[in-house]
C-alpha cells in the first residue's frame, strides 16, 4: 500500500485488489483512519458504519482469495448520499423530519453496489431532503470544502463532495435535480455524471421532483463514473421513471480518440446569460483548444436562455417537493430548515395551471434542443467559478439566478461534470451534454480530456489536528419583501387555504421570497395553442 491509498482512484483501487497487491480490508481501514482524522474539520458524514464497512471487506477478500470476484467494484469503498435507502441504517434526509428513519430495505443503487462487492463506509451529509441549503439550523452542520473548509462544497451533494475531494472514500452517489450532482463535482475538483432520465433506479431514493430527479456516480475521474454506471444502470420495475434499455459497456466505451467528435460549445451560457468568473472564462476557452487538439470539430452554438429552462423547472420542481412535504408542512413547519422553507412554501402560490403551462413548456424546451442533438455529438458548457464562502448564502438567491446546470434537467439526457481548471486555490468546472441515453459519448469526451489533461489529479492539502474554522452566517435572516397590500393579503390568504399554520418567522420567510414565485409563475402563463401537449404524457407498451 502506498502512502496516498486515500487518493487512489476507483479503477487504481480495483486493479490492485484483483491483482492481490490491496487488501480490501486493509483498504478500508486506511480509509477509517483518515475518516476519524479529518471528519471533525469536514463534517462530511451523517452516519459512519465502520464496523458493517469492516465486515463487508472481510467478506469480499474472503471471495476474491477463493476465485469469486465479482468485478472491478469488488472490496472497494463507498459512501451514499443521505436520501439512499439503507436496511436497518439511517436514512435521515439531512431533515430533522427524518431524524430516526430506519429504511426497512435498501435502495436498488444501494443493492446494485452491495451486489458489486463494495464495502458502505457511511453515509454522507446532504441539503435537506437535498434541496434547501447549505444551512446552519438543521440537526447536522453543512459540509466544508477541503480546499478551503470556510467554503461551500455545493450542493445538495455536499457530504460526498467533501468526503470525495477529501480522500475519505474514491466513490459515491449523488443525486442531481437542478445540479446537485455537477455542482459539488464542480467546486471540489471532481468528476460527477447526472445519468439520462429513467437509465439509473430512484427507487428507494427519497425524492425532491418526480420530473427531474437522477441518481448518479460521483468520484475523481470520468472512468470512475463510467465504472459505477455499469454497475448502477438498467430497467427497475421498482421505479416508474425506469425506461427499459441497451446496457452498452460504459468503460471499453472510453478507448479510442475522439477525432471528427462534433461539438457545440453553448458560450452563451457564461458569457450572456450567468457570466462566468474571468478565470473560468479563460479556462473554457483553454479547454476549447484541447478538443480541437484531440481533433474533434468544435463550434458555437445556441439554445434558448438559460432563465426559460429555470422558470420551468422551478414551477414544476417547487410543486412536487412541495406536494410531497405538504403533510408536515402542514402539521410541523418548524422542523423544517429555513432555507428549506424559503424554497418550498412559495410553492403554495402556484395554480394548478402554472404546473401544466410549466410541463407544456417543458415539452416545447426539449423539442427546442433536438435539432442541436442532431447537429453534435455532446454539447459543451461552463461549470461554477471557485467556491463562495459558506456564510454568503442568501434563501432568496436560488430564485434570483439561473443555475448553469439546470438546463440538462430539463431536456433530461446526460451531463458531466470535471475539473477544467483552478482560480487560485480553487477548483473549475465544465460539463459536457449528451443526448438521451448517450452516456458513452459523453464519457468518452470527458476521459479523452483527462487524459490530456491534469487538473483532476490535483488534490487539496489538509492538516490533521486543524480545528474546523467557526463560520457565523450573517445577512440571511427572512426579510419581507416591500410588496403592496394587495399581494401581501393575497399570499397569505393562499397560505392559509391551503392548510400552512405559520408563526411569525415562517410567514416572513414565505413572504421573502413570495414575490419570485409569482413572477416567475407570469413568465410561464403566456399565450398556448390548446392542443400543446405536456411533457408527462405517455405511452402503454406494445
Amino acid at each position: 500500500m502506498t502512502n496516498d491509498v486515500h487518493f487512489l482512484t476507483l479503477a487504481e483501487a480495483g486493479d490492485l485488489i484483483r491483482a492481490k497487491k490491496l487488501s480490501p480490508l486493509e483498504y478500508t481501514e486506511a480509509l477509517i483512519k483518515r475518516i476519524e482524522t479529518f471528519e471533525p474539520q469536514l463534517s462530511a458524514f451523517i452516519t459512519r458504519t465502520f464496523e458493517l464497512a469492516r465486515q463487508h471487506a472481510r467478506a469480499a477478500e474472503a471471495e476474491i482469495a477463493a476465485g469469486k470476484y465479482r468485478g472491478p467494484l469488488h472490496g472497494v469503498p463507498f459512501a451514499l448520499k443521505d436520501i439512499y435507502d439503507t436496511k436497518g441504517i439511517l436514512t435521515s434526509g439531512g431533515s430533522k423530519v427524518c431524524k430516526d428513519n430506519i429504511p426497512t430495505e435498501d435502495a436498488t443503487t444501494t443493492r446494485r453496489l452491495f451486489d458489486a462487492g463494495m464495502v458502505l463506509l457511511g453515509k454522507l451529509q446532504t441539503h435537506e431532503f437535498a434541496h434547501g441549503g447549505p444551512s446552519f439550523d438543521l440537526p447536522w452542520p453543512p459540509s466544508r470544502n477541503p480546499w478551503h473548509l470556510e467554503h461551500f462544497t455545493g450542493g445538495s451533494s455536499s457530504g460526498s463532495a467533501s468526503a470525495l475531494a477529501a480522500g475519505l472514500v474514491p466513490a459515491s452517489l449523488g443525486s442531481d435535480t437542478g445540479g446537485s450532482i455537477r455542482g459539488p463535482s464542480s467546486f471540489c475538483g471532481l468528476s460527477g455524471l447526472m445519468p439520462t432520465s429513467g437509465l439509473v433506479s430512484r427507487a428507494g431514493v427519497i425524492p425532491n421532483s418526480f420530473t427531474f430527479d437522477h441518481c448518479g456516480p460521483m468520484a475523481r475521474t470520468v472512468e470512475d463514473c463510467a465504472i459505477l454506471l455499469q454497475a448502477l444502470a438498467g430497467f427497475d420495475a421498482k421505479d416508474a421513471g425506469s425506461i427499459a434499455s441497451e446496457i452498452p459497456d460504459y468503460h471499453a466505451a472510453l478507448q479510442g480518440d475522439i477525432k471528427g467528435l462534433r461539438i457545440g460549445v453553448l458560450r452563451h451560457y457564461w458569457e450572456k446569460d450567468s457570466p462566468a468568473h474571468p478565470d473560468l472564462a479563460k479556462a473554457m476557452d483553454a479547454a476549447i483548444d484541447q478538443f480541437k487538439k484531440l481533433g474533434a470539430k468544435v463550434e458555437d452554438c445556441q439554445t434558448r436562455p438559460m432563465q426559460d429552462s429555470f422558470d420551468t423547472k422551478v414551477v414544476i420542481a417547487e410543486s412536487e417537493i412541495y406536494s410531497i412535504h405538504y403533510d408536515n408542512l402542514k402539521s410541523r413547519p418548524g422542523d423544517f430548515g429555513r432555507d428549506f422553507l424559503g424554497r418550498v412554501l412559495p410553492a403554495c402560490l402556484f395554480q394548478s395551471s402554472d404546473y401544466v403551462q410549466a410541463a407544456r413548456e417543458h415539452r416545447k424546451i426539449i423539442a427546442s434542443v433536438t435539432p442541436l442533438f442532431q447537429k453534435y455529438d455532446v454539447l459543451l458548457a461552463a461549470g461554477f467559478g471557485p467556491a463562495p464562502r459558506l456564510d454568503q448564502q442568501r434563501t432568496a438567491s436560488f430564485w434570483q439566478k439561473s443555475n448553469v446546470f439546470t438546463p440538462s434537467n430539463v431536456w433530461g439526457g446526460p451531463s458531466l461534470a470535471l475539473p477544467v481548471g483552478m482560480s487560485g486555490a480553487f477548483p473549475l468546472g465544465m460539463q459536457i451534454i449528451g443526448r438521451p441515453f448517450a452516456e458513452a459519448t459523453v464519457l468518452r469526451a470527458g476521459h479523452a480530456y483527462q487524459r490530456a489533461t491534469d487538473w483532476h489529479t490535483r488534490h487539496p492539502q489538509l492538516a490533521a489536528g486543524t480545528p474546523q474554522p467557526k463560520l457565523e452566517p450573517k445577512g440571511n435572516d427572512p426579510v419581507a419583501a416591500d410588496i403592496d397590500a394587495k399581494t401581501r393579503d393575497f399570499v397569505l390568504r393562499t397560505a392559509e387555504r391551503a392548510g400552512l399554520k405559520l408563526n411569525e418567522v415562517q410567514t416572513t420567510i414565505l413572504l421573502e421570497t413570495a414575490p419570485f414565485a409569482l413572477a416567475m409563475a407570469e413568465r410561464i402563463r403566456k399565450p398556448r395553442n390548446r392542443m400543446e401537449e405536456p411533457s408527462l404524457v405517455f405511452r402503454f407498451p406494445g
